[in-house]
């Protein structure tokens, strides 16, 4: 008599537990491989903040993570270190940065909408030749730039932002631009003609169809607009002169004086302070910034 063996109850056969187990070896390879590139992308970060709480003599001899004796008189030393308060390069920052904001988004939503709705000549010559300006480096814009302004004699007047903020408000960045166009040509045509046998011109087409849906794409723009120029230090560095006009990026080079010493741990504090603005504002409208990506400028 030949005798039959059975599986036992509750115990899987075949190959499903194989490649279940193959599953979760990858899932954890994956969880890994993440945990390790967030690890490094983030070590700079934790490194400036403990250094930021570190002696001046600790931050020449240890170079580890955490400080072996807490100095958070940096933050104060920092903040009053010269003879105008920190927080006049924090106002100061903020007002360029918000006013950019405003700057960017009315200029490039009009020359977008101009570009993608509106009927001239030499439309797509104009076009290319916007696209075009995003080739050459600012390096080799912001001499002419300067001559120009200083000709007309707004560099160090009365109002220094004015060669900051004026390019802003002429629709010179030409990436939003191409950011609206890409977003208002997904914008069916359709919704234009029925507009215009209600009566609607251009100027009513703009405020009452292409303005209320080409929110994503304003806010991605602000947010870019934000952070750029809140980072931003070269133009700063060439436009403003005077200790009270300075952002907070100029501001922190003068932590280094002339002789090559430096205020190490009062210019880190100093650092992590200016990064909290940018990370509250990218995290108030990450949700819309998603929003913006994913429905603004990446179709053809």
């Amino acid at each position: 008599m030949t005798a039959t063996v059975t599986p036992t109850a509750g115990v899987p056969t075949g190959p499903a537990p194989i490649a279940r187990r193959r599953t979760g070896w990858r899932s954890l390879l994956r969880l890994l491989i993440l945990v390790a590139i967030v690890a490094v992308v983030l070590y700079p970060l934790i490194w400036m903040v403990g250094t930021s709480v570190k002696s001046q003599e600790e931050i020449v001899n240890n170079v580890g993570l955490l400080p072996e004796r807490f100095t958070p008189g940096n933050y104060t030393a920092g903040w009053t270190n010269f003879d105008v308060s920190f927080g006049r390069f924090f106002l100061n920052s903020a007002m360029v940065s918000l006013l950019t904001v405003v700057g960017n988004g009315i200029s490039c939503l009009l020359a977008a909408y101009a570009f993608a709705r509106l009927r001239f000549r030499l439309r797509g010559m104009w076009f290319a030749v916007m696209i075009g300006t995003l080739l050459l480096p600012q390096h080799v814009l912001i001499v002419p730039q300067y001559i120009l302004f200083r000709t007309l004699g707004l560099v160090g007047g009365e109002w220094p932002y004015l060669p900051l903020l004026i390019p802003q408000f002429l629709a010179t960045e030409a990436f939003f631009v191409f950011l609206m166009v890409q977003f208002m040509r997904g914008v069916p045509r359709e919704l234009d003609e029925a507009a215009r046998i209600d009566g609607a011109g251009p100027y009513g087409i703009f405020r009452h169809i292409i303005l209320p849906l080409s929110r994503p794409a304003l806010v991605t723009t602000a947010i870019f607009s934000f952070i750029w120029t809140w980072n931003d230090f070269f133009r700063q560095l060439v436009f403003l002169s005077q200790l009270e006009d300075y952002t907070v990026p100029v501001a922190l080079t003068l932590f280094i004086d002339s002789t090559s010493q430096s205020a190490v741990g009062p210019m880190f504090a100093m650092s992590v302070l200016s990064l909290l603005p940018v990370f509250l504002f990218f995290v108030a409208f990450q949700r819309m910034l998603v929003e913006g990506i994913n429905t603004s400028g990446i179709k053809g």
